[in-house]
């Protein structure tokens, strides 16, 4: 049996694999993705402290290489349910079953879809929600961003050196992304921005999109613009289903902790971005990955 299995490879879950392990307890991270989680969809980190600028991806690395440094493993498979039987933790996954005396929930968010006509028969044929992974196929072609927060901004940014032109759609006239972010996309000749405007269907033929079909916020009024891919970034969903039966998330699908990290049941921690909370960053992920790690490390003792 293991002392901690983390369910989630990214930034949270990574560092407490770091602090757990190098407490000297033995640490499995189940991770179906790549490791690093959105980090590997992130063309450059600015924020994160003493690192002035780096690939997502890279960071992703680096994380990795140091939580697996003090003896972590990794699992790569995906979590169907955990079962609480007191002292043991039980996590179903599609590899077998796995056993720990404390279990930290690190799965993140999952991406929010538009729900909007040929937004799904398209995706993979011009609709992405990873720019970083799909830009390169609409290098001098135009595309679609849909959002204003700071992933949809950051995005439209990298983009705009890839696209002939980046087209962002915005619900509001008034960014929801940080000011340094905000100004550097408004000065960016290539990005054109349609404010009060939202999505009402993608358009295509038979093998592609072909453009996007907006509408104005306040009149309804419907028009078109010619794209090859849009790139929705609408929000996030707190990745919870397979602990719906535990009773230890908000009415948003967001798990409650405390202080140290802990649910209310005893011996199963949150981290990260699918607990409930206001900040969502690299910085705040790894915050929690090192309370949790070093809570669990401190009980063991």
């Amino acid at each position: 049996m293991t002392d901690v299995i983390i369910i989630g490879g990214g930034p949270a879950g990574l560092t407490a694999a770091l602090y757990a392990s190098r407490a000297g307890a033995s640490v499995k991270i189940i991770e179906a993705g790549a490791p690093g989680g959105k980090l590997n969809l992130t063309a450059d980190i600015e924020n994160y402290p003493g690192i002035k600028t780096m690939k997502g991806p890279m960071l992703a690395y680096e994380m990795y290489e140091h939580a697996l440094s003090f003896g972590a493993t990794l699992d790569m498979s995906e979590v169907k349910e955990i079962r609480d039987d007191g002292d043991v933790k039980t996590v179903v996954t599609t590899s077998g079953e796995h056993q720990a005396r404390y279990v930290i929930i690190a799965t993140g968010t999952k991406e929010r879809k538009m729900n909007v006509p040929g937004e799904e028969e398209n995706a993979g044929k011009g609709v992405s929600y990873c720019a970083v992974c799909d830009g390169p196929f609409f290098r001098g072609k135009e595309v679609a961003v849909v959002g204003g927060g700071n992933s949809a901004i950051e995005e439209a940014i990298y983009l705009s050196t890839i696209a002939s032109k980046v087209h962002v759609i915005m619900r509001r006239d008034v960014f929801r992304a940080d000011k340094i972010i905000s100004e550097k996309a408004l000065a960016t000749e290539n990005i054109e921005f349609h404010f009060k405007k939202k999505p009402h269907a993608v358009l295509s033929d038979d093998t592609h999109v072909t453009g996007l079909e907006i509408e104005d916020s306040d009149t309804g009024e419907l028009s078109q613009i010619e794209v090859s891919g849009i790139f929705p970034f609408v929000g996030n969903d707190p990745v919870t289903h397979f602990v719906k039966d535990l009773g230890i998330t908000d009415e948003k699908g967001y798990i409650l902790v405390n202080e140290n990290m802990e649910t209310s049941k005893e011996g199963i921690y949150a981290i990260g971005d699918v607990i409930a909370k206001d900040l969502r960053q690299v910085v705040t992920a790894a915050n929690d990955g090192a309370i949790a790690g070093q809570h669990i490390a401190q009980k063991l003792l």
